[in-house]
C-alpha cells in the first residue's frame, strides 16, 4: 500500500463537510499546521474538532474556528483563543469540555477498542451530568464513552514512508494514541526516511496505524524550543 502523498492539500482532499477530526498535539506544541492550513483552503465546514486545545487566534485550530469551520470542539484547555470565546458565548460553537486525562484515556479507549470506562474525575461536577455513575469499593464513578474520529491527523519529528512514526518532546502526549483512534490517520513529518533507516526500538506508532504521511515545511513551531535564563 502506498502511503506517501505529495503534499497536505491531498492528504486531507476527501475530509468533507461534517466530519469528526482529531487533530494531535499539546498546546502549540506538535501540532499538524501543515494539515489545518489545507484545511483552512479546502474550505471543509461543520467540522467536530477533538484536540488537546483549540490553538490561539491566528495559529493551530484558530484558524479554523476563526473561518467559521468548527461545529463543535471536544477539548480540555482552551483559555488562549479570544475567538472560541466569542463563538461559545454567542451560542455559534459547541463544546464539550473534559478534563484532560479523561480526554487522553478516552482517545487511548477509542484507539484500544475499549467502548467506555470508569472514572473518578468529575464525579459530583457537571462533568457528570447525563452519564452513568456507580459506586465501586466505596467511592464513586461516571461511565466516560471511547473517542472515535473519521480523520486523526497528527504530527511526528521523523518517519519513514511505512508510516512508522517517532515523537519528539511534548508533542507525544496526544499524537501517538490520536493516530490510533481515527478511522484514516494522516501524519505529517519534519523529516522522511525509506524503510529501514529507523531505529525500531524508537517508534512510537508503528505504520500500520498510518493511512497516508507527507513531509511538511515550513513549520512555525512557536513554542518548540527550549528557553533557559542567561548567566549572571
Amino acid at each position: 500500500m502506498n502511503k506517501l502523498v505529495k503534499n497536505a492539500d491531498e492528504a486531507v482532499r476527501d475530509i468533507k463537510d461534517g466530519s469528526v477530526l482529531m487533530l494531535g498535539g499539546f498546546g502549540l506544541c506538535g501540532i499538524p499546521e501543515n494539515c489545518i492550513s489545507a484545511l483552512v483552503r479546502s474550505g471543509a465546514k461543520g467540522l467536530t474538532c477533538i484536540s488537546n486545545n483549540a490553538g490561539v487566534d491566528d495559529f493551530g485550530i484558530g484558524l479554523m474556528l476563526k473561518t467559521r469551520q468548527v461545529k463543535k470542539m471536544i477539548s480540555s484547555y482552551v483559555g488562549e483563543n479570544a475567538e472560541f470565546e466569542r463563538q461559545l458565548l454567542s451560542g455559534e460553537l459547541e463544546v464539550e469540555l473534559t478534563p484532560q486525562g479523561t480526554l487522553a484515556e478516552k482517545i487511548r479507549a477509542g484507539g484500544a477498542g475499549i467502548p467506555a470506562f470508569f472514572t473518578a474525575t468529575g464525579y459530583g461536577t457537571e462533568i457528570a451530568e447525563g452519564k452513568e455513575t456507580r459506586q465501586i469499593n466505596g467511592r464513586w464513578f461516571i461511565l466516560e464513552e471511547a473517542l472515535h474520529a473519521d480523520f486523526a491527523i497528527v504530527k511526528a519529528w521523523k518517519g519513514d514512508t511505512l508510516g512508522n512514526l517517532i515523537f519528539k518532546g511534548t508533542a507525544r502526549n496526544f499524537n501517538p494514541m490520536m493516530a490510533m483512534a481515527g478511522k484514516i490517520t494522516i501524519a505529517e513529518v519534519e523529516e522522511l526516511v525509506e524503510p529501514g533507516v529507523l531505529d525500531p526500538n524508537h517508534i512510537h506508532t508503528p505504520g500500520i496505524f498510518v493511512q497516508r504521511i507527507f513531509k511538511g515545511t515550513d513549520y512555525e513551531k512557536r513554542i518548540e524550543q527550549r528557553t533557559v535564563q542567561l548567566s549572571k
